[in-house]
């Protein structure tokens, strides 16, 4: 089996699924509201309108989605953190990674001021004093 077959059947956070617990009768509507991070209720108004302009042309691509889409698998996510980490990634990335941006400069400032701190007098000085504390106990 090589490499591109066996990725293509590992769950992936990232991939469009249907999702039957959700749905009606498929779940297609249930998986685009999941992959767009969309109401269910709005997807399945969008699909219907949809249904009435262009009548036999969405409903045979909706039944072809609804064989050809693989399940939602079970446990895709580890929690709703990364159930809405996902959602938020899929429907707006620039906005995601600029949050990860922010998150890692904070933390970069945070372990400047660490090491400042580690590398300075003060630190020693402190250290000295915990030591002298332990001792008199």
């Amino acid at each position: 089996m090589n490499r591109r077959s066996r990725n293509f059947k590992d769950p992936s956070p990232r991939r469009f699924y249907r999702d039957p617990e959700r749905g009606r009768i498929f779940g297609v509507c249930a998986g685009i509201a999941d992959y767009t991070g969309m109401s269910t209720c709005v997807v399945r108004w969008l699909m219907f309108i949809a249904g009435l302009i262009w009548f036999p042309l969405v409903e045979i691509v909706y039944v072809m989605m609804g064989f050809m889409v693989p399940i939602k698998p079970k446990g895709l996510y580890k929690d709703v953190e990364d159930e809405e980490f996902w959602q938020s990634l899929r429907k707006s990335p620039s906005e995601t990674f600029g949050n990860a941006r922010y998150r890692f400069r904070q933390l970069d400032q945070r372990m400047q001021r660490m090491e400042r701190y580690v590398t300075s007098r003060r630190f020693r000085l402190d250290r000295e004093f915990r030591d002298l504390e332990n001792e008199s106990q």
